[in-house]
């Protein structure tokens, strides 16, 4: 009798992890942000696309791999906003511009994550595909998912998408501002809120606990 009441309590307490049903709500929208660098002290510029067309496999799903393989993103790479009007009109200019297609593309294509630890934040890998300067490499990027704040990150090499020569326009361009320097890796990351509803725990039968 003891050792069931002991299993319903702990199953109670941690919302029976086997038998719990959960739905996974996509919530808010899809932002994807930068941060390139510049001079040899390797200084961080912040900025945000702020035209994304996200276009979800699913809206709602029981788990990340329902909700999000299959999706896709396209980014109009024109309108970007770093809090800084003048250097978004260099950029746009003397880089997004000069690249073959000012069109970012990218789809989610596998999600593989990492042992739950309780209480802990989920984290994992989001494997995707991104389709930069006319030129598709699979890039992986690691999500960290905390109080329903998916948050995804990565790293591309201007140079594996043949984007050296707008890279050496706006080295150029802004050569001074840049101390010579403009580098080539540019970190990529996209978040989007999730909420999880309809968590209700279902109280195994006796029988079952006493069969534990």
């Amino acid at each position: 009798m003891k050792k069931i009441l002991l299993l319903l309590l702990l199953t109670c307490g941690t919302f029976l992890h086997a038998a719990t049903g959960c739905l996974l709500v996509q919530s808010g929208d899809m932002n994807v942000t930068w941060r390139a660098y510049k001079t040899f002290a390797k200084l961080g510029v912040d900025g945000q696309f702020t035209a994304v067309k996200y276009t979800p496999i699913a809206k709602e799903g029981k788990n990340f791999k329902a909700l999000f393989v299959g999706s896709t993103v396209s980014i109009d790479s024109t309108k970007i906003s770093t809090g800084n009007p003048d250097r978004d009109d260099t950029l746009v200019r003397m880089f997004f511009k000069k690249l073959k297609n000012p069109t970012i593309k990218a789809k989610i294509v596998s999600i593989t994550s990492d042992a739950h630890v309780r209480g802990k934040p989920r984290t994992g890998v989001m494997q995707t595909t991104i389709t930069f300067n006319d030129k598709s490499i699979g890039i992986p990027m690691k999500f960290h998912y905390e109080k329903g704040h998916l948050q995804a990150n990565g790293t591309i090499d201007l140079f594996d998408f043949e984007a050296k020569v707008p890279l050496t326009t706006i080295n150029k361009s802004c050569y001074d501002l840049h101390g010579g320097k403009t580098w080539n890796d540019v970190n990529i990351g996209f978040s989007t809120t999730i909420e999880a509803t309809l968590c209700n725990a279902k109280i195994k039968s006796r029988t079952e606990l006493e069969n534990k």
